[in-house]
């Protein structure tokens, strides 16, 4: 689905599925996204920085350029399983 350039501000998209999304430069101000599935997506330059409960695999989705707040990182580096 090619949802380049879309803003989902304040929205509610828990458990939605984005797998093979073009998701590039999308805009997810203040959006809660809580056991939503990012797998083979292109997130490249979408803004995260408002967004909370994301779960995003870096090895499986194209994030390069993608904003994220400090605290958000958390749920890129969650598939590493670090401690």
């Amino acid at each position: 689905m090619k949802l380049k350039s879309c803003n989902f501000i304040d929205c509610n998209l828990e458990e939605a599925d984005f797998t093979e999304c073009n998701l590039a430069e999308a805009n997810f101000d203040r959006a809660v996204l809580n056991r939503t599935v990012f797998f083979h997506t292109n997130l490249e330059q979408a803004d995260f920085s408002t967004a909370i409960g994301y779960e995003i695999d870096p090895r499986h989705n194209s994030l390069r350029k993608a904003r994220f707040s400090l605290a958000g990182v958390i749920g890129l580096l969650r598939p590493f399983s670090i401690v």
